[in-house]
């Protein structure tokens, strides 16, 4: 069976009887083993102090007031922030119960650096044994910033990392502690390069064309009835559709930030102007198999997705609303 996405981590955890991902020590240490985290020479005796500590055991409680302690600014930030991220990890069973915990708490602060490492470990579980590369890079759109690349009669979705350089937002992985770059040729994965995504899936460097009636509409609907699958245990079905025309629009997903401005304006009764609509890069349709499960007032109508690009050609995903959005009457998480 091939492997992928190895960076991320997911050899260095275990599983629960219903298949949802345990922290283990040696997944905490690899956080504390990142470069950010290693003392200087010159750091302060409590910084090192700490930074031995949580190598020798990643579970012990650490008092806020011995971070306050750290002389450097910088450090002091990078130590709460892992910190808080690894205390999340432990307060819950799994890593897709801490995910879900974060993503519905109004009171989440964690980076988007962390959430999108959970969001592929967790993909990487949800999606083991799929041998399609074509659903593999859609899911990549769940936890990396896609830079749109226009290409003659093609919508093509390169990684924003590798197309253009260092992504403004750091977007963690263990790559750096692989040492592992990123600045390879960007090939459109097709029939005949697909195999090739197996040794190079840690480098994110093969676009995905997003074009309508391609493969990747229809595989990113995989991706997303997959990820409501393992997350909330229920089934759906989503399907892509080639426009927004003559439906009722009972319940809507935006599926980024701007798609979510959009379909707040359809649902308010107005029309897109031509530029707005141009944004949108791809629309859904998601039924449940049991419609009991709906709530609110969809009572058996469809939920539409919709997927759409930044004013500047960027695409970045929020799949938490794919999970915080769905009006349905009872949530049953992986624990």
């Amino acid at each position: 069976m091939n492997d992928f996405w190895i960076a991320c981590g997911h050899h260095l955890l275990d599983r629960d009887e219903s298949g949802g991902l345990r922290v283990t020590d040696e997944f905490l240490k690899a956080y504390f083993a990142r470069p950010e985290l290693m003392p200087p020479k010159d750091a302060c005796l409590v910084e090192q102090r700490l930074h031995r500590g949580m190598l020798a055991d990643p579970r012990q409680a650490v008092g806020a007031d011995e971070v306050t302690a750290i002389a450097d600014e910088d450090a002091r930030e990078n130590w709460r922030f892992v910190l808080g991220f690894r205390d999340l990890m432990l307060r819950h069973p799994t890593l897709e119960a801490a995910y879900l915990a974060a993503v519905r708490s109004r009171s989440n602060d964690l980076p988007p650096l962390f959430i999108n490492q959970l969001v592929q470990v967790i993909l990487r579980n949800a999606l083991d044994g799929n041998d399609d590369p074509s659903v593999l890079r859609a899911a990549e759109l769940f936890f990396r910033p896609q830079r749109i690349l226009p290409h003659e009669q093609a919508l093509l979705l390169g990684d924003e990392e590798v197309v253009g350089g260092r992504s403004p937002t750091p977007i963690l992985s263990l790559n750096s502690m692989l040492d592992t770059k990123t600045d390879a040729q960007l090939d459109v994965l097709s029939e005949e390069n697909a195999e090739t995504y197996w040794e190079r899936s840690d480098r994110f460097d093969m676009a995905l064309d997003l074009s309508t009636g391609a493969r990747g509409p229809r595989a990113l609907a995989q991706v997303m009835t997959r990820w409501v699958s393992h997350l909330l245990g229920i089934d759906v079905a989503i399907e892509p559709l080639t426009e927004l025309r003559e439906v009722s629009l009972s319940w809507y997903i935006g599926l980024d930030a701007d798609a979510t401005r959009m379909g707040d304006r359809l649902w308010h009764g107005d029309e897109l102007d031509e530029h707005s609509a141009g944004r949108v890069l791809s629309l859904f349709r998601l039924t449940f198999a049991d419609p009991g499960l709906a709530g609110g007032t969809l009572r058996g109508e469809p939920v539409y997705l919709i997927l759409a690009m930044t004013a500047d050609q960027k695409l970045r995903m929020k799949p938490q609303n794919l999970l915080t959005g769905l009006p349905i009457k009872r949530l049953e998480a992986i624990s």
